[in-house]
């Protein structure tokens, strides 16, 4: 079965992971597309090109100050990827409870450490 357009479907645009490096950087206030670039280390027109991906899927708004561009993070439509990968809550949480059973249990059978002398 052929994959989705990346501008059609919101898990496609974000298996990319610079799309989602930018998503992250969006989320904490918007940006231009030269101050993305600059922050991830990136070159302005690859920036440009992953923008309008997640522009198309609506990930991101725009909006105009003057002659720039702002972009930010479109929470609401980043809901179906949460409440996707919410489905596996479970699971990890099962998977960090196993953990920690492990490790207090090797703790428990570790015989105590000797003081040391000083």
């Amino acid at each position: 079965m052929p994959r989705a357009a990346t501008t059609s479907d919101i898990f496609n645009a974000v298996a990319e992971p610079r799309r989602r490096q930018i998503l992250s950087y969006l989320a904490q206030r918007e940006q231009s597309v030269g101050a993305i670039a600059q922050a991830l280390r990136l070159p302005q027109p690859s920036v440009s090109k992953h923008l309008r991906v997640l522009r198309d899927v609506d990930l991101v708004r725009t909006r105009r100050a003057g002659k720039t561009r702002l972009y930010q993070t479109n929470a609401s439509n980043i809901k179906p990827l949460r409440d996707w990968a919410a489905t596996f809550e479970r699971y990890w949480q099962h998977q960090l409870a196993r953990i920690k059973e492990v490790a207090e249990a090797s703790q428990r059978q570790q015989p105590p450490s000797p003081p040391r002398s000083s």
